[in-house]
């Protein structure tokens, strides 16, 4: 990924991603089922302490998050002070 974030944000991957993968295409409900707020850490911040690329992240589901493309991937940016645990 050439995409670095700045300071203490964090990239995940978007949950409600309208096509997996693979490429297939998802019905709305389908996406609502597959929503979740537990999410793998793609990339950290230099400034990020609390977690780090790979981790496992839970996000504070009140979360609003900016919805970016990231080489050719529906990804999410939160600040690291939006994640509420790890595993």
């Amino acid at each position: 990924m050439a995409f670095k974030p700045n300071n203490s944000w964090v990239v995940l991957p978007d949950p409600t991603s309208e096509t997996t993968d693979s490429g297939i295409i998802l019905d709305e409900s389908t996406r609502k089922s597959r929503a979740t707020n537990i999410l793998e850490v793609i990339s950290v911040g230099p400034q990020c302490n609390f977690v780090k690329k790979g981790d496992i992240a839970v996000i504070d589901p009140r979360t609003e998050a900016i919805q970016l493309d990231i080489d050719g991937k529906a990804c999410l940016l939160v600040g690291e002070h939006q994640i509420v645990g790890k595993q």
